[in-house]
């Protein structure tokens, strides 16, 4: 009986311990990573690819594209493309959409 409560409070400690990780920094996105290189993401949207993407305007960056979550003046955030990293506010990638 002493085995299964340990094994229940080892449960439900772990538990917690994982939800608790959530709250935790994220990591920024590599941009050498190969989800953000075949979407053209760069930290800096001046550093975009014209050639690559001639759609891309100076005007375009993660801060105002509808996919980013992040809070308004803050140097990156969540993008829901690059799940558990965080972007550059100034980044772009090929996704980019106008915030409604």
């Amino acid at each position: 009986m002493t085995n299964r409560r340990i094994f229940m409070m080892t449960l439900v400690a772990g538990g917690s311990a994982l939800g608790t990780a959530s709250a935790v920094a994220q990591a920024k996105l590599d941009p050498n990573s190969p989800q953000a290189k075949s979407l053209g993401y760069v930290d800096d949207t001046a550093k975009a690819d014209a050639k690559k993407f001639p759609k891309h305007e100076a005007s375009q960056h993660c801060a105002n594209c509808q996919l980013y979550s992040g809070k308004a003046g803050a140097a990156d955030g969540p993008c829901s493309l690059f799940p558990g990293k965080l972007v550059a506010s100034n980044g772009w990638c090929s996704a980019w959409v106008k915030k409604a």
